[in-house]
């Protein structure tokens, strides 16, 4: 079920990967009634980006909050046919409990005894693994959404040049594993870390980018 199953060498010494930006801007969803849709994805919470017609042409299109990736509504192929669509979260645990305050039915959190695919088990992955634990919701016609907990990068996804967050709570979510790992540290030299905020940064660049954290 993982969109990264296995870890994998560092794209940027990989000769195949294609040097031509091709940024994955929108997908569609087939549904089968715009207006029950939008208030469905209005109530996650998404931005309404466009809702506008043409005729007997319409077009919605929502982005979910810290996403480049937007979403349109399409009447092609059959409703509920879209399944297995990743939404990256920093926190499973704060991220399903939103989902079940606006009112969604979301699974049991759930890990695989043996990754990538094993035997589900339910609960959150020992240590919460980063990219182990998952959750998944429907949308009113039944395409399928699976929620996968990301704290640390696999090499090469991520651009250590270019570190960002996507939202203020994923921001928040970096700062305090950053803590817990500097109380970490500091106990293993056995003193106070005066530069903490460099050590803070360093640590949160290497993990997102998946580079060696420090110790």
């Amino acid at each position: 079920m993982s969109t990264t199953a296995t870890r994998t060498e560092d794209s940027s010494t990989d000769t195949r990967v294609s040097k031509t930006d091709l940024k994955l801007e929108v997908i569609t969803i087939p549904v089968s009634d715009f207006d029950r849709s939008k208030e469905f994805y209005g109530g996650l919470g998404w931005r309404l980006d466009a809702d506008f017609k043409n005729g007997s042409d319409r077009a919605v299109q929502f982005t979910p909050p810290g996403s480049p990736c937007s979403i349109h509504f399409g009447k092609k192929g059959k409703p509920g046919s879209a399944q297995g669509s990743f939404l990256v979260v920093s926190d499973i645990q704060a991220a399903r409990d939103e989902l079940m305050q606006r009112g969604v039915q979301v699974s049991e959190i759930f890990h695989f005894a043996t990754p990538p695919f094993g035997e589900q088990v339910t609960g959150a992955a020992p240590d919460h693994q980063s990219y182990g634990s998952y959750a998944t919701f429907t949308d009113p016609d039944g395409n399928g959404w699976v929620l996968q907990e990301i704290t640390t990068r696999f090499p090469g996804r991520i651009d250590a040049a270019e570190t960002a967050f996507g939202s203020v709570i994923d921001l928040a979510n970096a700062m305090r594993r950053a803590e817990t790992a500097h109380g970490e540290h500091e106990k293993r030299t056995g003193q106070r870390d005066a530069d903490w905020p460099t050590w803070y940064a360093t640590y949160m660049v290497a993990e997102q980018a998946g580079t060696e954290l420090p110790l």
